[in-house]
């Protein structure tokens, strides 16, 4: 039988302000000691008053903003009453019926991905359960730390989807500098809700979510927690339509529960029932006043979004002609994304100054910065373990080593060396090109080349007379020759072009 696969997504990130949500402990749950950053207030001893964290309003404001959403300017928080041993409290501050965010969306792949609210709370501690030991250890560095959640409307059809949604929500927390979003460190984490229904059974009801189409029974969603990668994200909503089709095709029924996932294979496990929001007992929380957010607030905080990285992605496609492979690369950070359009832009400066047209090479100029800046540039990075944003290269100097093999002064090889340099010591890529005496293309070097590729041909006759009835396998191997004998110091065009012209 087939179904619809009907998935929504509930994902938790960790904002980065300098104190907790609701006290002025330090925010740093990862570099301080166990229990270091904690007080009576995110301990939740008796009789302390929590106080809101305006930073971490201000930031969920601004990214509800950047996610089309409609804006609450009369918020609360409330109380989620249910028990933990990293819950202190035995309640989480949390938002019920007035988020700070809801109704907006993010686009897709064109599909516009509908997002039902953001809202804020305050994060658990941390339980470590020491191998080979009989007890757990809680550490609450973590317990108060502004916490956003975005929920979804139930409208994902594919693991794909979820997953390409995640990576760019994720990419615009990073963008906005309200979240490192690094899922290694627990930073972000994804749940997903899954549901297979029968084709033709349900339908989209106003609140957003599906309903019954003809008073049939819908099946049961799944929620499957706490994912830490987008790879185990894609492989566990894989897992759960496989389980549950299989579960449905046997006339049995999927159980409302909550399960893990194995990191490793993506295989879902049962962890307990599924609650409802009844079962959490949320009431308005007494020792917060509603929070107002007022019109001239809210335009501040959106003049600060700025282009966020689904729309620099398609920019650069439109602009510069880059595939979407590499687009996807440069916006993947932002760090990488504003270096590269600092080179076009010298690059643009360099043209201009030659009394050219910039419209007439914009994208020839962008397209060579962008493969070598994700190639090249990218392998000694990986190398090296370091970030774009601590490069000893100066993106003018980048431009100019780009402007030198775009005119063809050197070949490939040859910007190689010379980026391997000034990867490692910095300096001006001319100067080097002309201490290494890399320079090319002059009328006798194209001389002399052309002598040495009469050489090579003189001593393999046989494979040349191959290559001129039509073997152009053997192209290749000439090439191959030439660089090898000449270390590599010619455009590999100029050298194809004087083979052909041989007679």
């Amino acid at each position: 039988m087939e179904y619809d696969v009907i998935i929504g997504l509930e994902i938790h990130a960790e904002v980065n302000t300098k104190s907790k949500m609701f006290c002025s402990c330090l925010n740093d749950p990862f570099n301080s000691e166990p229990n270091k950053n904690t007080c009576p207030i995110c301990l939740g001893h008796p009789g302390t008053l929590p106080k809101a964290n305006k930073e971490a309003i201000e930031k969920i404001i601004l990214l509800g903003l950047a996610l089309n959403c409609e804006i609450n300017k009369l918020s609360k928080f409330d109380r989620k009453n249910y028990f933990y041993p990293d819950l202190p409290k035995g309640y989480q501050i949390s938002q019920f019926d007035l988020p700070f965010a809801h109704h907006g969306y993010l686009e897709i792949n064109k599909q516009k991905i509908e997002i039902t609210r953001i809202h804020l709370e305050e994060d658990t501690g941390k339980l470590n359960h020491p191998t080979g030991k009989n007890y757990t250890l809680i550490d609450f560095n973590r317990a108060g730390v502004p916490l956003i959640e975005l929920v979804t409307e139930p409208v994902i059809e594919d693991a794909i989807t979820a997953k390409l949604f995640c990576q760019t929500y994720q990419q615009i927390l990073q963008y906005l500098k309200i979240s490192g979003a690094n899922m290694e460190k627990g930073e972000m984490r994804c749940e997903a809700n899954v549901s297979l229904q029968k084709k033709g059974s349900w339908e989209r009801n106003e609140k957003g979510g599906i309903s019954s189409k003809n008073g049939e029974k819908l099946n049961s969603k799944v929620e499957i927690k706490n994912i830490n990668s987008f790879k185990s994200l894609e492989k566990a909503i894989n897992f759960e339509i496989k389980r549950q089709s299989e579960i449905l095709n046997r006339g049995e029924e999927v159980l409302a529960e909550t399960r893990g996932c194995s990191d490793n294979t993506g295989e879902t496990f049962s962890q307990r029932i599924k609650e409802s929001s009844a079962d959490y007992r949320y009431f308005p929380e007494p020792d917060i006043l509603p929070i107002s957010t007022d019109d001239k607030t809210i335009e501040e905080l959106r003049f600060k979004i700025g282009e966020l990285p689904h729309k620099k992605k398609d920019r650069f496609i439109e602009q510069y002609n880059i595939s979407p492979e590499i687009s996807e690369t440069l916006v993947s950070d932002k760090d990488t994304a504003d270096w590269f359009e600092m080179v076009v832009s010298e690059l643009r400066e360099w043209t201009e100054s030659l009394g050219q047209s910039w419209e007439n090479q914009e994208i020839k100029l962008a397209k060579m910065t962008a493969n070598w800046l994700t190639s090249e540039l990218f392998k000694l990075l990986k190398e090296s373990k370091t970030k774009i944003k601590d490069l000893k290269i100066t993106a003018e100097n980048f431009a100019e080593l780009i402007s030198l093999i775009y005119q063809e002064k050197i070949n490939s090889t040859s910007g190689q060396k010379i980026l391997k340099i000034i990867f490692e010591k910095g300096g001006d890529p001319s100067n080097i090109m002309k201490d290494l005496g890399l320079e090319q293309n002059n009328e006798e070097s194209s001389e002399d080349l052309e002598n040495i590729i009469k050489e090579i041909i003189s001593k393999n006759p046989e494979q040349f007379e191959d290559f001129k009835n039509g073997k152009e396998s053997l192209l290749q191997y000439f090439i191959g020759q030439v660089m090898a004998e000449t270390k590599g110091k010619y455009n590999p065009k100029k050298i194809i072009e004087i083979i052909k012209s041989i007679k």
